[in-house]
């Protein structure tokens, strides 16, 4: 940050300015007081049926029975409420646990804050996969691209840039210059100053407007249509009864007694307190394994899954990358890929993930020499990460990491056993062969290149061409323990899995083997490319493993699943799994998610 930029909030004055604000939420959280939730339990129609027995019975002074009626509703509403309430509880202590939280700057250093203590004048700094906390207006970017389609349905993502000046005019989604709550960041690094927080945002305003009631499940229309019918049937007999009682001039006392019986005998008294304790015992057995539920007829929707698609990487493996081997264009053991991965993985400002992290846990190399001077931050589209520094040895260099194939795309030479030679198609082949045999060891790997560039004071993407490409780093991911164990169980149950990966054919090949998945057919991102929505249906339907897929194509494979009439599962824990997330029937993550998949 430059002198004359912000220099964030002080404790104090945070602390004023949350007092003054409240909490950094779109909508207050409005709970139904205890007694209302009480009251909405009796106002269920089999409740309703059982209370107007007990009525007319007690007018019949047939007391005993009434108070009979009276207490199997009180005792089954009574189980239900409590059963609920500790559900409630217990989702409430987790959800606790997984609070989004936001980069700001306060007493001058940057520190991680739960996302509802973002109060306006905070100092923010946003890169790849963060939620944005807070309506703000950007002071510092570099390529920095935002999607909006929660405010704007758009499903493009924006790019966004800072200006010099404050601008004025519009201040709505259009604005280049402003990011917004309710919106995530896809690629790019900036720091911000929150203007509004809460309600006062752009979607606090949306979530206010819009802040109805959850529609109800299939399963609570199922509950309630049943309900209905049996209040139907019982009044149409009841009816039945007595009109033919006293068409038969049947004493009507009598007849009125039996007809109350037999509407009590009809109606299964428990039924609402027998779902709710059956759920709520799911609910609080899943929440001792630290799941939330936030919704108890959602565990049924959970077990209406047939079809359940996957992440690979922190999903079915343990997201926990470890550097295996780093070697030269010709497959050769080398130091200089693994130099430059570290200057580069060190000196980045943007997203870190479990490779990066596996890098920087290497160890025995110092970049105290480097001096960073510009940065082209990671996104999905590219697919790879460059930053520009001054070497030791007075060289200006940009130095690229990132998916092979967009690598070795752009290089144009290659360095070998420190002697460089110029790269042709033949040798790009046999470059991305490499790490074929990477990939079918279940290796995931990253292509290092570099360029000498001159010096001035910016770079952009433009500047990733010409590389001379200095080797590959292997990562071995190992697979979860249990995963094999609970595929198999889920195929036991009627469960087809899917993966659905960024990774290459042969690292998914080798995963679904370890797991015990059929990998006889593999459908890669280019052949969703080429497939309308009708075929994708069909080929999703068919396939078992999806490879070198964007997060577009796996929200397209999800669709058209549901259209073809699955109850579709989804479980990612990465930014580009959050469309996914949202679009499928039942959307599962983890405490180790992104703040936008979680």
């Amino acid at each position: 940050m430059g002198p004359d930029e912000p220099r964030g909030l002080a404790s104090a004055e945070a602390a004023r300015l949350l007092a003054q604000y409240g909490p950094n939420e779109p909508a207050p959280v409005r709970r139904l007081s205890l007694v209302v939730q009480l009251l909405h339990l009796f106002a269920n129609p089999l409740v309703l049926i059982l209370l107007a027995a007990s009525a007319i019975s007690a007018a019949l002074h047939q007391r005993a029975d009434a108070a009979i009626i009276v207490t199997i509703v009180l005792v089954g509403t009574s189980i239900n409420f409590w059963q609920s309430y500790r559900s409630q509880q217990a989702a409430d202590r987790l959800r606790a646990s997984v609070t989004p939280t936001a980069t700001v700057k306060r007493d001058g250093a940057w520190q991680e804050v739960p996302l509802r203590l973002v109060v306006p004048g905070d100092v923010i700094r946003l890169s790849a996969g963060d939620l944005v906390p807070a309506d703000a207006r950007l002071i510092e970017s570099r390529d920095l691209s935002v999607q909006q389609s929660m405010l704007t349905g758009e499903s493009l993502p924006v790019d966004k840039h800072a200006t010099a000046t404050a601008p004025g005019g519009e201040q709505g989604p259009d604005d280049p210059t402003r990011v917004f709550l309710g919106t995530s960041v896809v690629s790019g690094i900036a720091i911000a100053v929150a203007e509004a927080t809460g309600p006062r945002t752009m979607f606090g305003d949306i979530a206010r407007r819009l802040g109805t009631r959850t529609p109800d499940s299939e399963f609570e229309h199922g509950l309630r249509r049943f309900s209905l019918l049996i209040l139907r049937t019982t009044i149409v007999l009841v009816l039945f009864i007595l009109v033919m009682a006293l068409a038969l001039k049947r004493d009507p006392f009598e007849s009125l007694l039996f007809a109350v019986a037999l509407g009590v005998g009809l109606t299964p008294e428990f039924l609402p307190m027998i779902t709710s304790v059956t759920l709520t015992a799911g609910a609080v057995r899943m929440a001792r394994d630290g799941v939330i539920v936030k919704h108890l007829p959602s565990i049924q929707n959970f077990g209406s899954i047939d079809v359940f698609c996957s992440d690979k990487t922190g999903t079915l493996t343990k997201g926990e990358m470890h550097l295996e081997q780093a070697v030269d264009p010709a497959g050769a053991a080398a130091d200089l890929p693994l130099l430059l991965a570290v200057v580069n993985s060190t000196l980045e400002t943007g997203i870190r993930s479990p490779l990066e992290t596996a890098i920087l846990q290497h160890g025995g190399i110092g970049v105290s020499g480097y001096t960073k001077i510009d940065e082209m931050p990671f996104d999905f589209e590219r697919r790879r990460l460059s930053v520009v520094v001054d070497a030791p040895d007075g060289r200006r260099l940009l130095i690229t990491k990132g998916a092979p194939e967009s690598v070795v795309a752009l290089a144009v030479a290659a360095d070998a056993s420190g002697a460089r030679r110029p790269i042709d198609a033949a040798a790009r082949q046999a470059c991305l062969a490499i790490c074929d045999r990477f990939g079918a060891d279940g290796l995931r790997v990253l292509a290092v290149a570099y360029r000498d560039v001159d010096r001035r004071p910016a770079y952009a993407r433009a500047d990733e061409i010409d590389l001379v490409l200095a080797g590959f780093l292997a990562f071995a991911d190992p697979v979860l323990p249990g995963a094999a164990h609970a595929i198999a169980a889920l195929g036991q149950d009627g469960v087809t899995v899917k993966i659905l990966t960024g990774d290459n054919e042969r690292v998914a090949k080798h995963m679904c083997a370890a797991v015990g998945l059929p990998d006889d057919q593999v459908v890669s991102g280019d052949d969703i490319d080429r497939l309308d929505d009708a075929a994708l249906g069909h080929v999703a339907e068919q396939a078992t493993v999806f490879a070198r897929v964007s997060p577009a194509q796996k929200n397209r494979i999800i669709l058209a699943l549901k259209r073809r009439g699955h109850v579709v599962g989804f479980m990612g824990d990465g930014i580009n799994d959050a469309p996914s997330l949202h679009a499928a029937d039942i959307g599962i993550s983890v405490t180790t998610a992104t703040d936008v998949a979680r």
